[in-house]
């Protein structure tokens, strides 16, 4: 299988985390189709997103889709086969090169030792008989260069060998690698024809689909209904805020959608084509840890976050509102201190320029950014609390006959 080398640029992944969640919001307020029907244009989406796995042919109720799994199963299986004879032909590579370093440094010993032996052996033949001392130390000299040549040989020569066994080794690994990687990359090709098939035939099996449908429809769907959000937004400037935080949680929920499409990427290209990325964990990662900043203030106003409310839970509308107001000020100490801290924390990464120490490289100053904007809206949203619990307690009957 070929590899895949794609590198998420910089601008589409910060594009993409704005622009996405906009096109989601405006798709999700249109009309929606009628239950059980099927769309030209929701078949082209899974054809796209699913289309390896055949899941546009069951959403048209087509199983041919099925055929897709067992060539789908065929990659994943050579895939793995793949992998291990790319260890086994890395090990053997990896071996091979360090018997060739090691064989080097005693080359470069043996002819140290060549070297000092013979001129040794000169200066020994060159001293007089009478130069006892000198001799039996120049003997000495000679006799430890010679083992150091007899043991680098001897060595060089084990090396040699157990190299010579590691060759076949490399070889039959490339070759298990190459046989697994053609068997995987000819599936692939087979998928893509069926693929290249279908994106012709979708209009007709939807006609199909739709007909079929009309005499067996799809199991009914019962569906709970849940209150809407936006009933919790207030008037005047409480609600103003409200609706941001609103928006702003709508907004961030949809980059859980996001993840799923980055995923399903790094799965296939690390198990079909063997190229694991470094910028999908990554990317993610940094993304929903901005959704939890910005979602914040979307927590408080639908009360999400989890809390220990024993006693509090008991308490009626007017009581609630008396806690709130004298807790309030350690809510207010918190969100400040997030603001300030993440004020320092961005305008350092801003002047440095701060990127990450991935090869990816992503720029780390809009994540620090993000503290900022999440501090102001826990704040604006601490606001609007804090106003409506004052009405509260000055003006109890206007939340009963809200209520009511």
């Amino acid at each position: 299988m070929p590899d895949i080398q794609f590198v998420l640029p910089h601008w589409l992944y910060w594009a993409g985390l704005i622009i996405f969640p906009l096109v989601a919001m405006y798709l999700s307020r249109q009309v929606q189709p009628v239950p059980g029907s099927r769309s030209v244009g929701i078949a082209y989406f899974i054809w796209l997103v699913g289309g390896f796995f055949g899941f546009h042919r069951l959403y048209l109720k087509n199983k041919w889709g099925f055929l897709y799994w067992p060539l789908f199963a065929i990659i994943l299986y050579s895939s793995s086969m793949e992998r291990e004879a790319r260890v086994v032909f890395s090990d053997a590579r990896g071996a091979i090169s360090a018997i060739e370093s090691s064989s080097a440094r005693i080359q470069r010993r043996l002819d140290k030792a060549n070297v000092r032996l013979e001129k040794a052996q000169q200066t020994f033949n060159a001293l007089s008989v009478d130069a006892e001392n000198d001799r039996r130390r120049l003997q000495r000299t000679i006799d430890k260069q010679t083992a150091t040549r007899t043991n680098s040989r001897d060595k060089l020569v084990e090396l040699a060998a157990e190299s010579k066994t590691l060759v076949p080794k490399v070889q039959e690994a490339e070759a298990t690698r190459q046989q697994w990687s053609s068997t995987a990359f000819y599936a692939f090709l087979a998928i893509v024809a069926f693929m290249a098939i279908d994106f012709l035939l979708i209009p007709s099996m939807t006609r199909k689909a739709k007909a079929y449908l009309e005499s067996n429809p799809d199991d009914e769907v019962v569906r709970e209904i849940l209150p809407d959000d936006r009933e919790l937004a207030g008037t005047g400037f409480t609600g103003v805020i409200d609706r941001i935080s609103l928006f702003t949680g709508e907004f961030v929920a949809l980059w859980s959608v996001i993840a799923v499409f980055v995923y399903y990427y790094e799965v296939i290209v690390r198990y079909v084509f063997n190229s694991p990325t470094n910028w999908a964990h990554e990317g993610m990662f940094l993304m929903f840890g901005m959704q939890y900043l910005i979602a914040g203030a979307y927590a408080m106003l639908t009360e999400s976050h989890v809390r220990v409310d024993i006693f509090y839970a008991n308490f009626s509308a007017r009581g609630k509102a008396v806690v709130d107001l004298m807790t309030s000020v350690f809510f207010f100490l918190f969100a400040g201190t997030l603001l300030m801290t993440g004020w320092i924390f961005a305008a350092d990464s801003i002047r440095q320029g701060e990127v990450s120490f991935t090869e990816w490289a992503i720029q780390y100053w809009p994540v620090k950014a993000v503290i900022v904007l999440g501090a102001v809206l826990l704040i604006l949203q601490g606001i609007s609390k804090l106003m409506k619990d004052i009405s509260l307690v000055i003006t109890p009957n206007k939340e009963m006959s809200n209520g009511s």
